[in-house]
């Protein structure tokens, strides 16, 4: 069956449940059903079928699910955008997919000035009736962008049958049911995205849609997932080690309902779950480690951990799913023994079509084995462990994982060097965050806050180096090559001059900054993200803000004002506990 087919039989068997809610707006399975009936009606009419990719550019809403469920319908594969990414990129998207139809609102429309095909304006008209199959299960779902060593990010075609086989071999490994309550948390570009929606929709479940400024908040998530008494709930390691140092999530006052904590998108640390695993007072829920990559549909092994995982910081992801064939090989191809290291290589019913308009990358990285089975090469290091499970042991090749997203250091790389003022470039990731090494064009300064600006006007804000140092010269092998070994410790030289804090509020703000970001110093102007700061950062800025300061702050606002200053005088115009002048104090 296709993915649509498994949700309309949902739906007729569970027609008066919440498939989707955002705060007080929801929609019922036959509610949902009937509103993506009417939309993809236009979209047939539009000449909508199969293997015809559609974009899909929404705010966070149920009409987001409505326009996917549609698109699927109508016998498409949706192309999803998110709306907080660079104009450059979502530009880049029309152009690689050549859509010719984009399923939108009106609050976006000007994302698309230039677009030259059919904008659809996602509306409430529905219709009870199903459109007959018009697309089978060896048709594409989806396609999801993932960042390019070639400096262009490249799509990955998945299928329906991938997905739906993903889901059928997880049954032996879960108990998902209508009973349970997921969260939409990650961005429709991340393919982790995919699993929340459709494993709560073809479980009969409720899908919560967790609003971006919520997102960006620990505290107001764990909140969110306190009062809605979520059951299955999918994070990224950082994300989720960010979630548990906030108040809410202690457990002794039982208001969390968590059956199951599932992770993926980066390597996992065990250990550090083990404070918060001990602490929780009666059933604790479900820890589940699952290792997987976008070309092999979102998941491909299952770890439950146990008691004794928790000592160990090694990150252990168990045994691949029924649908998928594992091997770790090396070099030469063969398998390595027990406690051997090689490249993980997958096969099975899980494996993408391909990538779009790239035949040569594909046909290097989907390869056929010495059986004939079609396999793809993950370019991820594995270790053997004795009782017959893996070990991840990161990548060998310049891609890394932030925060959960797949990048390649390259596409950095490739977008520095298109800049006016640089000559060459260099991106390593260091303990979780990204820093570039930039040499300047001769008689050329480097300005890191306008590079930053600039990167930030075509890579999604996850991409943009956290500290950016300017060398005379990138460091270099004998063969020629980058000697990434010889790059010096990284430093970020903002071309603000220091401006010291006038308020009490400036100053004591800067405090926390200074302690959180490690500086010796904070200015009133300068910027918490030129700084180093990414979201997690904001995120213990936010806590210490409520614990030391009493002011429970939005991240929005963080993001949206930067500067010390501006944050400060942001936080002197909203609404704050009556706590907030004594303790900040007056200008």
């Amino acid at each position: 069956m296709c993915v649509h087919n498994t949700f309309e039989s949902q739906a007729r068997r569970h027609p008066h449940a919440v498939a989707v809610a955002l705060g007080d707006e929801t929609l019922t399975y036959a509610a949902l059903n009937a509103r993506a009936n009417g939309l993809a009606l236009r979209l047939i009419d539009l000449g909508v079928g199969p293997d015809c990719l559609v974009g899909i550019c929404l705010e966070r809403s149920p009409g987001l699910i409505v326009g996917m469920l549609a698109i699927l319908k109508a016998g498409g594969a949706y192309v999803p955008l998110d709306p907080a990414y660079p104009k450059a990129r979502l530009d880049f998207i029309l152009r690689d997919t050549g859509m010719r139809t984009l399923v939108t609102e009106a609050g976006l429309a000007g994302h698309f000035s230039g677009f030259d095909g059919t904008l659809v304006i996602n509306d409430r008209v529905g219709d009870d009736t199903d459109p007959p199959p018009r697309a089978g299960p060896e048709h594409l779902a989806y396609i999801i962008y993932t960042s390019g060593s070639t400096g262009a990010p490249k799509g990955v075609m998945i299928e329906h049958r991938n997905l739906t086989a993903l889901f059928a071999a997880s049954e032996r490994h879960f108990d998902f049911s209508e009973r349970d309550v997921w969260t939409l948390f990650h961005s429709v570009a991340f393919d982790f995205s995919v699993w929340e929606i459709w494993g709560a929709l073809l479980h009969g479940g409720r899908l919560e849609i967790v609003p971006r400024e919520i997102a960006r908040s620990a505290r107001d998530f764990a909140r969110l997932l306190a009062e809605r008494k979520v059951t299955i709930l999918n994070q990224t390691p950082s994300a989720f080690l960010a979630l548990i140092r906030v108040p809410e999530m202690d457990n002794r006052n039982n208001n969390l309902a968590l059956r199951q904590v599932i992770f993926g998108g980066e390597a996992l640390n065990p250990a550090k779950l083990k404070p918060w695993r001990e602490s929780w007072r009666g059933q604790p829920p479900a820890l589940v480690n699952m290792y997987g990559i976008t070309e092999t549909t979102i998941h491909v092994t299952h770890k439950l951990l146990t008691i004794g995982d928790l000592d160990s910081p090694q990150s252990v992801i168990g045994r691949p799913l029924d649908h998928l064939g594992l091997h770790v090989l090396d070099e030469a191809g063969r398998p390595v023994p027990c406690g051997g290291t090689g490249e993980i290589h997958v096969s099975g019913a899980g494996l993408a079509r391909g990538y779009i308009n790239r035949p040569e990358l594909t046909a290097a990285r989907f390869i056929t084995d010495s059986a004939g089975a079609r396999v793809y090469r993950t370019g991820d290091l594995a270790k053997r462990l004795p009782d017959g499970g893996l070990a991840h042991l990161g990548r060998k090749d310049q891609q890394v994982k932030i925060r959960g997203f797949r990048i390649e250091l390259g596409e950095i790389e490739s977008a520095l060097c298109t800049l006016p003022d640089v000559a060459d470039a260099a991106v390593i990731e260091k303990d979780g965050r990204l820093m570039a090494y930039v040499v300047p064009r001769p008689e050329r300064a480097i300005d890191t806050g306008q590079i930053r600006r600039n990167l930030a006007a075509t890579l999604p804000g996850y991409m943009v180096p956290a500290a950016i140092t300017p060398l005379a010269a990138l460091p270099l092998t004998p063969n020629g090559k980058i000697d990434h070994a010889a790059l010096p410790a990284p430093i970020d030289l903002s071309s603000r001059p220091y401006v010291a804090p006038r308020t009490a509020a400036e100053k004591r703000i800067a405090e926390i900054w200074s302690d959180v970001l490690k500086r010796d110093r904070v200015g009133a102007e300068d910027d918490f993200f030129e700084l180093g700061g990414d979201s997690l950062l904001a995120t213990e800025i936010a806590l210490r803000m409520a614990e030391e300061l009493g002011i429970d702050a939005s991240l929005a606002e963080l993001f949206e004002k930067p500067v010390l200053k501006d944050f400060a005088a942001a936080l002197a115009t909203t609404s704050f506990p009556l706590s907030r002048e004594r303790r900040l104090g007056s200008p």
